[in-house]
């Protein structure tokens, strides 16, 4: 595996461990040249767009414990990287299980999916261009969102 493609699969694996410790500054600051589309070819509402509207959208979506976690696990597998080093973008996906145990839930995977994912490099350094979210499966999320 490329250099590229490790700092990238690293990128997808960050994004896992700051969600999962509710450190929803540091997920919104992986985005800070790219975006989170909530769906595909969706209206602009569904467009989380750099820093601030990336921390604004886990804000109204993601449920913290007194802890300041979510009180889950986020399980990013079957990682593909493409990079196109001359251009300085890469493309890619994974898939994604997230469990969940709270004082009220026993442990269960509560959702699972898959990223697509595209990525470029500013400054020397790779970012998310962006991320689109899809839900495969999905399980008792009440205790994880807001809505």
């Amino acid at each position: 595996m490329s250099d590229d493609a490790r700092e990238i699969e690293n990128l997808v694996y960050t994004y896992a461990e700051r969600i999962d410790a509710g450190d929803l500054d540091g997920v919104a600051a992986l985005f800070a040249h790219g975006r989170i589309c909530g769906v595909e070819d969706g209206p602009p509402e569904t467009v989380f767009e750099g820093t601030t509207r990336v921390r604004q959208m886990y804000e109204m979506a993601t449920r913290l414990y007194e802890d300041g976690t979510p009180k889950t696990k986020h399980f990013t597998t079957n990682v593909r990287v493409y990079v196109d080093g001359e251009t300085g973008t890469a493309h890619g996906g994974a898939y994604y299980s997230v469990t969940q145990a709270t004082p009220d839930l026993p442990l269960q995977i509560i959702v699972t999916g898959h990223y697509k994912d595209t990525f470029h490099r500013v400054d020397g350094a790779w970012w998310f261009d962006t991320r689109i979210m899809f839900v495969d499966q999905l399980g008792d999320t009440s205790h994880h969102l807001k809505f």
